[in-house]
């Protein structure tokens, strides 16, 4: 159900790196920046950025834990939900994709404790 204020825009999914994390994190659930920066193989402030991008435009929510902060998809209206199911059944290459969640699932740095979405 679509609780906030905020309507995703569409205009951010022109970027192929936000349309990734959007793709990553509705396939994997909440994840931290660290991780994301070792899926996609980007800099921190590079993630860190795009990351602020989709939560100012509303497809996504942060939380601070510490010293970590991670993300997760935002309450979006059913139109954004399937979306992001598009993105996540193709929207990002299948190959593209596997790379990443393996990169992700080796990573070492990854916080214990958190609850994994499956794909």
């Amino acid at each position: 159900m679509y609780v906030t204020g905020m309507r995703p825009s569409l205009d951010v999914l022109a970027d192929d790196t936000r349309r990734v994390l959007l793709t990553l994190l509705t396939l994997e659930g909440e994840v931290c920046v660290c991780e994301l920066e070792a899926a996609i193989d980007q800099l921190q402030p590079v993630v860190s950025r795009q990351l602020a991008i989709l939560r100012d435009s509303g497809w996504v929510t942060a939380r601070r834990d510490g010293r970590r902060m991670f993300y997760g998809i935002a309450a979006v209206p059913e139109w954004a939900r399937l979306i992001l199911r598009a993105l996540s059944e193709g929207g990002v290459p299948p190959a593209t994709l596997r790379r990443m969640r393996a990169r992700l699932a080796r990573f070492e740095g990854r916080p214990p404790g958190l609850g994994r979405a499956v794909a």
